[in-house]
């Protein structure tokens, strides 16, 4: 099977450039021009990034070991600060990235199933469509199965996407049960010969025993159908909301056993911080991130790309 990473450092230096500015620009304009990094310069780097959406523990901590590391450290210019900031931030993402697991997986069983989870307006259903898109483009035969069945703008938008991506779609009729549909999608799946399988779920935070009940019959029917499913549950969380993406990580920690995160919509913030603090409280690791409204902005997740994307200054910066 062949593996790939779609990594456009490029498009992912474009699309955190807002949180760039929150982080890098700061960070940048506070040791510059001192004569050396004293403890109130420390400080002072302490506070931005807990004001960038890192959390305060996080925050501590990362300072702290910069703290250490400089002591031993005859080298305390600008640029030997910043490597040091970019070390550190790049260590505390490493801990939480679960190097080609998936893709080792996927060897193993036939149809690989994973079930995507998340709350309305997450991103939830073009999430589907460009991992869709991926796993075609990497030669891989994958089918969706449409199960969050209460909204119907879900499923033509599902659809929309299915098309764009080149895939099967398996949907039912709004109301009907999910995992009427969910065991459809496995036995359409079995049928094709099919490598990957995505269903989609409904979101519905406000219903959490409604929640609860749904995925967990889905997750009953699936293991009907193929007694090693879902090989994999993604929780899909807007960068946007921050801190409402750790809330969204407990409610359904609580109802699934989540594998992995996708976090979306980080063009759009300067809130990309916010992704330290949810691998760092979640220990969930994070497989793909959303840069861009294309299908092709749906980037596998790879820790130096992206602290070196937040650290690195553009043209237009």
């Amino acid at each position: 099977m062949k593996l790939f990473k779609n990594i456009n450092l490029d498009k992912l230096k474009t699309g955190l450039s807002k949180t760039r500015d929150k982080v890098f620009t700061s960070i940048a304009e506070t040791i510059s021009g001192k004569a050396k990094i004293d403890e109130a310069t420390l400080e002072e780097l302490e506070e931005i990034l807990i004001t960038s959406d890192m959390g305060v523990d996080l925050s501590m901590q990362i300072i702290e070991r910069t703290r250490e590391t400089l002591k031993s450290e005859k080298d305390r210019t600008k640029v030997n600060v910043l490597e040091i900031l970019k070390e550190e931030l790049e260590s505390t993402l490493s801990n939480y990235k679960d190097d080609d697991h998936e893709f080792a997986e996927m060897e193993k069983f036939k149809p690989f199933v994973i079930l995507i989870v998340g709350v309305n307006g997450a991103g939830k259903t073009t999430t589907i469509g460009k991992l869709a898109h991926n796993y075609k483009k990497a030669g891989l035969e994958v089918v969706i199965g449409s199960a969050d069945t209460f909204r119907a703008a879900a499923n033509e938008q599902l659809e929309i996407w299915a098309k764009r991506a080149g895939v099967e779609i398996v949907q039912s009729v709004s109301g009907s049960d999910p995992s009427a549909v969910a065991f459809d999608t496995l036995n359409i799946a079995k049928t094709k010969n099919a490598d990957i399988v995505l269903i989609d779920t409904a979101g519905r935070l406000h219903t959490k025993n409604n929640l609860m009940n749904e995925l967990g019959k889905i997750n009953r029917v699936l293991s009907k159908v193929l007694d090693y499913a879902p090989n994999e549950i993604f929780l899909v969380v807007d960068g946007n909301t921050g801190q409402n993406a750790i809330m969204q990580a407990n409610e359904f920690s609580k109802y699934a056993d989540l594998t992995g995160l996708v976090i979306t919509k980080l063009d759009g913030t300067a809130k990309g911080g916010s992704l330290f603090q949810i691998c760092n409280q979640k220990n969930i690791p994070v497989r793909y991130i959303g840069v861009g409204e294309g299908i092709e902005d749906l980037q596998t997740f790879d820790p130096k790309s992206f602290v070196d994307a937040m650290f690195t200054k553009t043209e237009t910066n």
